[in-house]
């Protein structure tokens, strides 16, 4: 389809076609002779929670085509029974893993297209949706996934699925596709979406919620967010942030990485108003012209945060008050047990890459199977691709630790800070838009790592460490404290200078190290780490304090 005179992207054009977004997803599942979608209804399909993959190892005998479908789960909460579904649907429709997202969902890979109808189906019938999941609205809302127990966590979980619901687009192709199996083409020239309109959002709009000083989900990262502002124990109100965002691509420097803005303070009740304030910001002055600079970052850099102050209050029918005082002093997860404040015990599991897989010697995913049914443990995912198992009786401890070692899970023990504070995105062989690897090669990443921590005398140093197999920023590896970022195979640019808080972007260290270089270019920079480091300095801080000046005069 060509664009239209405006020059407006085809994803616009599309969408205003068939605003429900059904375009002819039902006639290709019914098609058996065919195992992909068209171009336009491989958008689509997005909007639903699915993209679809081929797999990039076995390109040169010819494509063979698979999907990845993506699940909301607000806050990253999942009960037993939802959790034992997808448990269940990854074994029968997948490739028997699931995937913990950076933005506390779960994912399914290598499903195939006769799998999509009954994966979909399984778990919409388990009051589950993957609508939303990905698309050009708002994506899974996330929020603090410790469990606490306290008035104000639970208050601010709440508060994340009232989000979760008035952000939701209403069409309902999803349904009729998904549940009713409707095979005839709908016909929804008409339709209109009451909150995104036809054409919806230029691109995708990510909300988050944070409970200060624990910054566990990496709130300035997101274009929208709600810091909890706490006041004699009770929830006074949020400071709204805006226009954050990692997206950028290599070389093209009208496209960067992003903080938020702190734009203002408003009281609870006015929680939804604002939210559906900043999409429609998004909405009606996103570009339609260039989905590269499309996200509410670029309207806000661009247009300014006092603007962008009053067109919240115009839309949200209040003004919103000066910031309240609030600090951010570290990001990351529990790991171990705790004790929750209702005098149950809570569980975080350290998860490789955020991948549930059962190996030869670790069988993660069948553990987490057993205790769940036995035990009826909640499940909470983490932002840093982690899982937290909940509400444990004090009496049930002795019994999933005795679980998790028959099947050789030693959660935390044994392994090192580096690894704990480490992220990566899928990549290869399943993400088209990788450059390079990420997950794939993370292990020998962290190994090359800690011997050149070893090597310095910087042994049990912790590091906050990301990957990316290309320059979108899925593990939101621009406010780590040491990142590479893949620019082609097997070579990376490398940035350093994050916080412990995840408030401050890293800068650009060399933007093409090859593998082989590493151990080299690294070794030498924890070198000057060790010998110029002040006390209890960390890598990040001093990256920013030493490094950053030197290449400001390099440049």
């Amino acid at each position: 389809m060509s664009k239209k005179t405006n020059e407006l992207t085809n994803n616009e054009v599309i969408k205003e076609a068939n605003p429900s977004l059904a375009g002819d997803i039902a006639a290709t599942l019914d098609d058996e002779q065919t195992e992909a979608f068209s171009g336009d209804d491989q958008q689509f399909i997005k909007f639903h929670g699915i993209y679809q993959q081929d797999d990039r190892d076995v390109r040169k005998q010819g494509k063979k085509f698979m999907f990845m479908v993506r699940g909301v789960n607000p806050g990253g909460i999942m009960s037993p029974e939802l959790y034992l579904t997808y448990d269940r649907l990854s074994e029968e429709y997948g490739n028997q893993t699931l995937r913990i997202t950076s933005r506390q969902s779960l994912q399914f890979h290598g499903v195939v297209k006769s799998g999509l109808g009954p994966l979909m189906k399984g778990i919409n019938d388990a009051l589950a949706t993957t609508l939303a999941a990905c698309g050009d609205v708002n994506r899974n809302v996330m929020a603090p996934p410790t469990p606490a127990g306290n008035a104000l966590s639970t208050r601010v979980l709440e508060d994340c699925r009232r989000v979760t619901k008035a952000l939701l687009p209403s069409t309902r192709a999803y349904h009729q596709i998904w549940v009713e199996g409707v095979k005839i083409k709908v016909d929804d020239s008409d339709f209109e979406d009451p909150l995104y309109g036809k054409t919806y959002l230029p691109r995708k709009l990510k909300s988050a919620f944070a409970i200060p000083p624990l910054n566990d989900t990496d709130v300035f990262t997101n274009c929208m967010g709600f810091v909890a502002i706490e006041e004699d124990g009770e929830l006074a109100g949020y400071n709204l942030t805006a226009g954050g965002g990692m997206g950028m691509n290599h070389n093209r420097p009208e496209t960067y990485p992003r903080v938020a803005d702190v734009v203002g303070f408003f009281a609870p009740e006015h929680l939804v108003d604002v939210a559906k304030a900043v999409l429609t910001v998004h909405r009606d002055f996103g570009d339609r012209t260039d989905r590269k600079h499309a996200r509410l970052k670029y309207v806000i850099a661009e247009q300014g945060l006092n603007w962008f102050r009053e067109q919240v209050n115009q839309r949200s029918g209040i003004t919103l008050e000066n910031p309240r005082p609030f600090e951010f002093d570290r990001q990351g997860d529990l790991f171990g047990w705790h004790e929750q404040t209702d005098g149950n015990l809570f569980l975080g599991l350290h998860v490789l890459a955020g991948r549930v897989k059962d190996t030869e010697k670790v069988r993660l995913k069948s553990a987490l199977r057993k205790i769940v049914t036995e035990h009826q443990t909640e499940v909470r995912l983490t932002a840093t691709q982690n899982i937290l198992l909940a509400n444990i009786a004090p009496g049930k401890k002795d019994s999933i630790v005795s679980i998790l070692h028959e099947h050789g899970v030693t959660g935390n023990q044994g392994v090192s800070e580096v690894e704990l504070a480490s992220m990566a995105c899928p990549a290869l062989p399943t993400c088209g838009l990788s450059l390079a690897e990420s997950e794939r090669y993370l292990p020998d990443l962290l190994g090359t790592v800690e011997n050149l921590l070893d090597d310095n005398d910087l042994t049990g140093e912790r590091i906050i460490l990301r990957m990316t197999g290309c320059p979108n920023g899925c593990a939101r590896p621009y406010i780590a404290e040491l990142s590479f970022v893949g620019r082609s195979p097997n070579k990376y640019a490398v940035y350093v200078g994050g916080n412990e808080a995840g408030t401050r972007l890293g800068r650009l260290f060399d933007q093409n190290v090859k593998v082989d270089e590493i151990p080299v270019k690294i070794g030498e920079l924890f070198a000057r780490f060790k010998s110029e480091r002040e006390e209890d300095e960390r890598f990040g801080d001093y990256c920013c304090r030493v490094l950053w000046p030197e290449l400001e005069e390099a440049t």
